[in-house]
C-alpha cells in the first residue's frame, strides 16, 4: 500500500542516504512495480524478477551514497542497477546452470516410461552401428549418449582420466560419423 506521505526527490534522495526506512519503504512502494516490469521483460520469469527485484533493493539501500543527483534522477539510477543487474544474473554460470537442469530435469520427465522412447528414438539402428567401434569408445559413446552420464561422472566410474574419457568421446564421435556417412 502506498504511503500517503510524499516526498520530493532532493528529500527522498537525503533521508536514504541518511538511512531513513521510512522513506525506504515509500521509495520500494513506489518504485518497484516499474522495475519489476523492466526486469521481468529482460528475464521473462515472474519468481526471478521478483528475486531480483528484491536484490536490486538491496543493492540501491547499500550504495545510496553513490548516487549523484548531477549525472541523472534517482529512477534512472535505479532503472541501471536494475538492468545490470538482471543482465549479470542472465549471464551468470549459476543460472545458465539452472536452465540446464530445467531442460534436463525436461528430458527426464519425457523419459519416464521405463526407456521406451529412447528405445523408439534408435530408429536409424545407431546401437547396432556402435558395436562397429573398439570396445573401449563404445563403452563411452553408451554411458555419455545412452545413460546420460556427464564426462566427469563416466570418468569416475571407469577409472579412465577425465581428459582420456574425452579425447576417447570426440574420437569415438568422428568414427561414428565416419561410419554413418561413408565416403
Amino acid at each position: 500500500m502506498l504511503s500517503p506521505v510524499k516526498y520530493s526527490e532532493e528529500e527522498l534522495v537525503m533521508l536514504l542516504q541518511q538511512k531513513d526506512k521510512q522513506a525506504f519503504s515509500y521509495l520500494y512502494d513506489h518504485y518497484a512495480p516499474a522495475l519489476n516490469t523492466v526486469i521481468f521483460r529482460m528475464v521473462n520469469d515472474n519468481a526471478l524478477a521478483e528475486d531480483i527485484l528484491q536484490e536490486v533493493f538491496v543493492k540501491i539501500w547499500n550504495h545510496l551514497s553513490d548516487y549523484d543527483k548531477y549525472k541523472g534522477r534517482l529512477f534512472t539510477w535505479m532503472l541501471n542497477i536494475a538492468k545490470n543487474h538482471s543482465i549479470d544474473t542472465l549471464r551468470s554460470k549459476g543460472y545458465q546452470k539452472q536452465q540446464k537442469i530445467s531442460s534436463d530435469e525436461n528430458s527426464v520427465h519425457m523419459m519416464s516410461d521405463g526407456g521406451a522412447a529412447a528405445r523408439r528414438s534408435d530408429t536409424i539402428g545407431l546401437r547396432k552401428q556402435l558395436f562397429l567401434l573398439k570396445p573401449e569408445y563404445r563403452e563411452l559413446i553408451e554411458l555419455a549418449y545412452f545413460s546420460g552420464y556427464t564426462q566427469d561422472e563416466i570418468a569416475k566410474q571407469t577409472g579412465i582420466p577425465l581428459g582420456t574419457v574425452k579425447t576417447r568421446l570426440r574420437t569415438a564421435i568422428i568414427e561414428l560419423k565416419k561410419i554413418l556417412r561413408p565416403s
